[in-house]
Parts: structure tokens; sequence; C-alpha cells
């Protein structure tokens, strides 16, 4: 069993939920959201917002902030093999009430199947919020170039 490693990042002016299913295995060494390099999610958000793409965890965490985002993840502890979403086994979810209840989070979105998966699984009757599932930034959602992502992520900034 696995834990999640990494604490909500979200302040009280967040309106967005951005949730991913759970970190992979370069995300849990460098103990911040999206640490692998081929993951496309830094350069998908930079693009939305008209930035450089952030290459330190101070720099990701003011993208975020500075943009009324939240970041986490739907799984709070898990069963996996390595970095792959179909191991994925025994899940407990992430609470995520300590965001809702200390935000203006009203919009959730999911990055990609398994997080959409789970979340409905195990959150969404919790939470009472759709979720909007958009494609994975994740390497092995390689049908997707940067530019088609960039394109169905526009939705985030609506």
């Amino acid at each position: 069993m696995i834990v999640h490693p990494i604490p909500p990042l979200f302040d009280e002016n967040s309106k967005t939920l951005i949730l991913g299913s759970f970190p992979s295995v370069k995300s849990r060494e460098a103990e911040f959201f999206y640490g692998h390099p081929q993951n496309r999610f830094w350069s998908v958000l930079a693009e939305l917002h008209g930035v450089k793409k952030p290459e330190t965890v101070e720099e990701k965490k003011k993208l975020v902030l500075e943009n009324n985002l939240a970041l986490w993840d739907v799984i709070q502890s898990c069963e996996i093999v390595g970095s792959s979403d179909s191991s994925i086994s025994n899940v407990t979810a992430n609470d995520l009430s300590i965001i809702i209840n200390n935000s203006k989070v009203d919009k959730i979105f999911v990055n990609g199947k398994t997080a959409e998966k789970y979340y409905n699984k195990y959150t969404y009757p919790k939470t009472g919020i759709k979720a909007i599932c958009l494609p994975s930034t994740s390497p092995a959602n390689a049908a997707w170039s940067l530019a088609r992502l960039v394109e169905a992520w526009k939705i985030i900034n609506e």
C-alpha cells in the first residue's frame, strides 16, 4: 500500500480544482505534482496562461495559485505497480472537503480517464460536484499532441 505523499495545493481564492489519479513514481520522488519530465501538464498550464513553463516547485505553485487553481489527486492510498494506472487497486479516496470548505472551488476537472473513474466511484457521491474529464497529460497518452491538449484544456479558463 502506497500513501499519497503530496499535500493539496490551494488557497482561499482557488476556484477550479484539477485532480489527477495518483502521483507517478517520479512525482512521489519529487514530492510534487506531475514530476515526470515527459508529462505535459506544466507545458499545458503555461500555454493556457501565456507564461514560460515553470521549472521549480516554487514556480509551479505560483502558476497554480495566481490563476485561482487547486491541485490534488483523487486517490489517497492504493496498491500500484510503478506508475501504471491500470495496476491501481485497493483504493482509498482523498477527502476533498479540506479544499472545498476552505476555498471558492466550484468546478472540478479530472486529468484523464483513471482519475475520472475513481472520482465518479468514490468522490462524486460525497461532493455532488460533477467532474469534467480532460485528456490526460501523461506521456502514456501519446495520441494527443501538446497543441491538441492545450485546445482541450482551454475549458478550465472559462
